[in-house]
């Protein structure tokens, strides 16, 4: 069975940083495309940011040069680097592995992590 294990998330002041992390020990996700996803309270959940299997990161509007993506594919491991935060980006944060090619669809992701809370006082 296919675990993405999350970690990183906690209580930071605005323009604070935090780094997500996503590992799992299925070397096969590699060939996957990686994801963060979010979701706070009363709302859907809506794409972060995502990594190709070829490394090629693709982000929402509203995070874009504030996260960055990466992964180290010798770890299979995810990192979301995430600056400047705002208390909107308050929400659980979701890693998902899926064979997508920059998709933002949550729909479209095979696997999910268990989820991480990052909450950004004002």
């Amino acid at each position: 069975q296919v675990q993405l294990v999350e970690s990183g998330g906690g209580l930071v002041q605005a323009g604070g940083s935090l780094r997500l992390t996503c590992a799992t020990s299925e070397r096969t996700l590699n060939t996957y495309a990686m994801a963060y996803f979010r979701q706070a309270p009363g709302k859907e959940r809506e794409f972060v940011a995502g990594i190709s299997w070829t490394v090629m990161p693709y982000y929402a509007d509203s995070v874009k040069d504030r996260f960055a993506i990466s992964r180290d594919t010798s770890r299979n491991t995810v990192y979301l680097q995430m600056d400047s935060l705002k208390p909107e980006d308050t929400a659980v944060y979701y890693c998902a592995a899926g064979r997508v090619h920059r998709t933002r669809a949550p729909g479209e992701y095979d696997y999910w992590g268990q989820g991480t809370r990052v909450t950004v006082s004002s």
